[in-house]
């Protein structure tokens, strides 16, 4: 196999989101809101849980309102553990 290959392979296991942007008033930086669907625990019940993510934006392209996807690397600060993969679709 090749670097190229095992690259690609690694990249498969990390986790990727798709969220909408809320926040870019920080510089290289986006908050993005991924909403999740999940049973309650007891009553099983089907809730909404949104997270907010922390995501490297190297371009600074990405606007408020956009939905976006984001793919999980390494600590980049404190609280930045999401990279910005691609823009799904622009916010109108």
């Amino acid at each position: 196999m090749s670097d190229t290959e095992i690259a690609s392979q690694e990249r498969k296991r990390r986790k990727t989101r798709e969220g909408l942007v809320v926040s870019t008033s920080m510089e290289k930086t986006v908050v993005v809101a991924v909403t999740e669907r999940v049973s309650h625990a007891r009553y099983f019940k089907t809730v909404q849980q949104t997270k907010k993510l922390y995501a490297h934006d190297e371009e600074n392209d990405a606007r408020l309102g956009d939905r976006v996807r984001v793919m999980e690397t390494r600590p980049l600060s404190k609280k930045k553990r999401w990279r910005l993969v691609e823009i799904v679709e622009r916010a109108r």
